[in-house]
Formats: C-alpha cells, sequence, structure tokens
C-alpha cells in the first residue's frame, strides 16, 4: 500500500534552506574583493542579488509551491515559447546589451539587467516533461528519443550559440539527455547522445576561437598564464593555499584584485582559500545530497510528467554546481556558469528559487515506498 504524502519534503528544504544561507554568507565575504576595484556599486550589487534574488526569489518559491502541476503542464508549450521570446530580446538594440564579448542580458529601466537564458533553461525541461509522456509508448525507439530531444533543443541550442553561452547550452543537454534516459528510453540512446555532445565540443572548438582557447587552456593550464589561463591559474593558487581548514571566513587573498570574477564564476575559489578541503568537500555533499533527496522524490511521484520535471530540475541545478566547480579544479575546460546559491546573479538565484518551489511542490504528491 502507499500512504499520499501531502507535506513537503522537509530533508530537501533543509539541504536548499542551508545551502542557501551558506552561499549568502560566501558571497558576501567574496563581496569584499570588489571593494578595491573601480567601478564597484555596492547598492547595484545588494539589490541584484538580495532584493532580486533572495527576496523576490523567496515570493516565486512560495507562489511554484502552491501552483497546480497540472496548469504547468497544461501551458508548457506556452511557458516554452514566451521563454525563447525574451531570450531572442537579448539581440535586440537598446534592450540587450553586450558584456565581455557575449550578448546574455536584457536592461531593466537601466537600474539592472536580467539574464532570460535562466527562463529558457526552465521552460525547456517544463516542455520536454510535458511532450515525453505523449510518447511514452514510442520513447524506446530510437526515432523518437532523438527526434524528441531534437525538437526541444534545436531553437535553444541555436540561440544560446549566436549569444554565445555553451556552458548554458551544455547544462540544458545534461538535464534533457537525464530526462530521456528516466522516460524510459534505452541506455543505448543515452550513450548515442553522449557521444553526439563530444562530438559537437569538437566541433564547435574548431569553429569558435573562444571554445578552442577554453579546450586547450585544460589541456595545458600553463600555456598562457596571463591571457587565456589567467583565470584557472589563480583559481588553484586560491584553492591551494586554502589547505585543509582554509584562512577563515573573509580572509581570502586572492579575491582582492588577483581572482577573476570572485563573486560571479570563481566563487568556488573564493570558498576552497577561506574554508579549505573541508569547506569544499562539504559545498560538493551538499549539492550530492540535494540530487539524491530530489531524485527520491522523483522516484515517488504518481505521474510522470511530475517525474520527469524533478528530475530535469535536480539535474539542471547540481550538473551547473558540479560544472563550476569541476572547472575551477582544472577538471573540465571553463564554463562560465555560475554556482547555483551562491555565484553573482541575480536572475540566476531567482529562477533558482523558482526551480525548488517546483520540486517542493511535486514532493507535495509524492508517495511514501
Amino acid at each position: 500500500m502507499t500512504k499520499k504524502n501531502s507535506k513537503i519534503d522537509i530533508v530537501l528544504l533543509v539541504l536548499v534552506a542551508i545551502l542557501a544561507l551558506g552561499g549568502f554568507f560566501i558571497f558576501t565575504s567574496a563581496s569584499f574583493g570588489l571593494f578595491a576595484r573601480k567601478g564597484f556599486s555596492l547598492t547595484n550589487l545588494l539589490f541584484d542579488q538580495v532584493v532580486l534574488g533572495l527576496m523576490l526569489g523567496c515570493v516565486v518559491l512560495v507562489g511554484a509551491l502552491y501552483t497546480p502541476l497540472k496548469l504547468v503542464r497544461k501551458y508548457a508549450i506556452h511557458i516554452f515559447i514566451i521563454s525563447i521570446f525574451l531570450t531572442l530580446l537579448v539581440f535586440v538594440p537598446g534592450v540587450g546589451f553586450e558584456h565581455g564579448g557575449a550578448k546574455r542580458w536584457i536592461s531593466i529601466f537601466g537600474t539592472t539587467s536580467f539574464q532570460p537564458s535562466e527562463a529558457l533553461k526552465l521552460g525547456a525541461i517544463i516542455y520536454f516533461a510535458a511532450l515525453l509522456p505523449l510518447f511514452k509508448d514510442r520513447i524506446r525507439t530510437v526515432k523518437y528519443a532523438l527526434g524528441l530531444t531534437g525538437i526541444v533543443i534545436a531553437v535553444p541550442a541555436i540561440i544560446l550559440l549566436c549569444e554565445p553561452d555553451t556552458g548554458t547550452l551544455a547544462v540544458l543537454f545534461a538535464a534533457l539527455c537525464a530526462m530521456l534516459l528516466a522516460s524510459g528510453t534505452k541506455i543505448r540512446y543515452f550513450f548515442f547522445l553522449i557521444i553526439i555532445s563530444v562530438l559537437a565540443v569538437g566541433t564547435l572548438a574548431l569553429v569558435k576561437p573562444y571554445v578552442r582557447e577554453r579546450v586547450l587552456t585544460f589541456l595545458d593550464p600553463s600555456r598562457d598564464p596571463q591571457g587565456a589561463s589567467y583565470q584557472i591559474q589563480k583559481s588553484l593558487i586560491a584553492i591551494g593555499s586554502g589547505g585543509l581548514s582554509g584562512r577563515g571566513f573573509g580572509q581570502s587573498i586572492q579575491k582582492f584584485g588577483s581572482l577573476p570574477e570572485p563573486t560571479g564564476d570563481s566563487i568556488f575559489a573564493v570558498a576552497g582559500e577561506e574554508f579549505g578541503f573541508v569547506g569544499g568537500s562539504l559545498i560538493i555533499l551538499l549539492f550530492l545530497l540535494f540530487g539524491v533527496r530530489g531524485i527520491q522524490v522523483a522516484y515517488r511521484t504518481p505521474d510522470m510528467f511530475s517525474g520527469l520535471l524533478a528530475v530535469g530540475i535536480v539535474i539542471l541545478i547540481v550538473s551547473q554546481s558540479f560544472a563550476n566547480v569541476a572547472s575551477m579544479l582544472g577538471l573540465i575546460p571553463l564554463t562560465g556558469v555560475p554556482l547555483v546559491f551562491m555565484s553573482h546573479g541575480g536572475t540566476a538565484l531567482l529562477f533558482a528559487f523558482l526551480e525548488i518551489g517546483l520540486l517542493l511542490n511535486i514532493s507535495k504528491t509524492s508517495q511514501q515506498k
């Protein structure tokens, strides 16, 4: 017999609370490194992270928690189309703007920015979660397994490559592959998708100079210490100098001028320097526990849509976080994706809370087995 669970998963909620609270303290410490840099605005930083990210994020979490999942499924295609439209706005002159050679943001009243690719990721997995159950009896065939994945990934891939934002595309692709595997497709088709992704990275390395530089830097981190290898060099120095237990909260040295983007891509390096191997391992462990608990929630759901959506959300968050950590440790090429709950980015934090709200909502419908 199964007993319906009408309450949210407390373990999952506690893990998210620890990650969010710990992430805020790490972000606060990393922000100290920006005070010594020109052009730094404390007001903009606080508004983006605290108001847009944390405060508004908590509001959307509650909203997602009480939104009927049947409505999310009903309007999945509409959500996906709206997310595509929002992301296309980055190419509209006067609306989207460029930073660091990439067009990934739209300006909001000239005071803050919004990164619509975060909406695109969530929109894609919601639509895929609604689409796969319609073909559950045929998803085991290569035609439908690869065809449905191609339908969902095609437009986001074109947009993200034009921005460019290959890191976000890789994370989205990982989430879609996990959902496809969870839907019951044959394992050999899953590995076929992995082979395709490896070939795609190789092709991008040939045609996109910045991708080629990241791959070459990964293969030889010392090849250009003042250029392409600068970030990974400084990151490894910061993490290595943290030793076993770290220098202590707020005591990072590399965040003051040396470490690029101490509140962004490189925030794990700051955490590693201040909290050492123990602190860095704890962060990884928390994300791992979150992933395990999230998959358990997905497994216990009574319907296919909810289960697939849970898998997509979990893999989206975990794969992005692990990609950030791995790139800072030199285990994979630099991805440019933020560390969820910790890196600077009000939009990323806002949508992380939205995704958590949906996941907690799904946990209310799960069954104790």
